[in-house]
């Protein structure tokens, strides 16, 4: 869309918004001169939109009482998928830092709909329940969002300014490899050609991102997701975690998901070695080690603890404990 065009329509949003402008805050609004906005208001008229020019010393522009916007065209289903998607996006984190903005999306877009499907509308978002989100979605700038994209759909090398968690900051260039939300964050994944290894930065901990000239070829058969969890598994914490699981890799994610573990299944096996078939081994990092007793238990499946040996004595307490609470028995009353 073409710079004059967007203020126009943004003029036109202004208006609509209700009393008179005045030609000064117009002209501020729309960082252009009074000659210009005079332009824009003839633009709004060859378009039958009804603009009135008030004068007197409190005098400016306004929208003819009554005039409305066409009704937006949607159906029952694209209505409730629009307004759905808005809602969901916003509960999981993924949006900008100006995180206002897919709610001022989905007022315009209620403010348009006819009053039958507003109703309907209402009482499905009205009645509808979101589990909690594990940990306070961050969202990222916009204008970094939008420059790692344009660079990762182009193949372009970036450069950004980043602080890292322990608060230093850096400036380097990467090669985007893609885009990944995950658990209320977002973070990208490519090549620091600088350490010639592949890196995951979270957005919201980018100051800056610049595209620079050139091109790269990323890896063929590249899952930037994978990479991202992959990495999210493998970063360095207190504590070491391996264990045997009698079962496969799709039983255990339930309860350990990529994020949070390396799986890998054993190969199958026969014969003698029949009963070694399903087990497969888990690899985790974790800086406290007390929630992994319940996790594993609620897995229901046969396990092995390697190391480190401090678990081994979590799950005994955590068994204990179990055992003597079900052999208590009732109060009498």
């Amino acid at each position: 869309m073409s710079r004059p065009i967007a203020r126009v329509l943004t003029l036109l949003e202004l208006l609509q918004a209700g009393g008179i402008r005045t030609m000064a805050e117009l002209a501020h609004r729309l960082d252009v001169d009074e000659r210009t906005v005079r332009r824009y208001i003839d633009h709004l008229i060859d378009l039958d939109v009804p603009v009135e020019s008030v004068r007197g010393r409190y005098g400016g522009y306004r929208l003819a009482s009554g005039y409305r916007m066409p009704p937006l065209m949607l159906s029952d289903d694209e209505a409730l998928a629009v307004l759905l998607g808005l809602v969901a996006g916003r509960r999981a984190g993924l949006m900008t830092a100006t995180g206002t903005a897919s709610e001022t999306a989905a007022a315009k877009i209620r403010r348009v709909l006819p009053e039958r499907l507003g109703r309907r509308l209402d009482a499905v978002l009205g009645s509808l329940a979101f589990t909690a989100p594990s940990g306070e979605p961050i969202a990222p700038e916009t204008t970094v969002l939008l420059s790692i994209a344009d660079a990762v759909r182009h193949h372009r090398p970036i450069s950004i300014r980043y602080t890292a968690a322990d608060g230093r900051r850096s400036e380097r260039t990467l090669h985007p490899y893609g885009l990944v939300a995950h658990s209320g964050r977002w973070y990208v994944t490519g090549a620091d050609p600088a350490i010639g290894e592949d890196r995951t930065f979270r957005l919201d901990r980018i100051a800056d991102a610049r595209t620079l000239p050139g091109s790269f070829e990323p890896p063929a058969g590249l899952d930037p997701a994978e990479r991202v969890l992959t990495g999210l598994a493998t970063a360095p914490y207190r504590h070491e975690v391996t264990l045997r699981v009698l079962g496969t890799a799709e039983q255990i994610r339930t309860r350990l998901p990529a994020g949070i573990a390396i799986v890998e299944e054993s190969p199958s096996a026969s014969g003698a070695d029949a009963d070694t078939r399903h087990w497969s081994r888990v690899e985790l990092r974790a800086e406290r080690l007390d929630w992994l007793p319940a996790v594993l238990a609620s897995l229901d499946l046969p396990f092995i603890i390697e190391r480190p040996d401090e678990l081994r004595d979590l799950v005994v307490a955590l068994a204990g404990r179990l055992m003597h609470s079900a052999r208590r028995s009732p109060p009498r009353v």
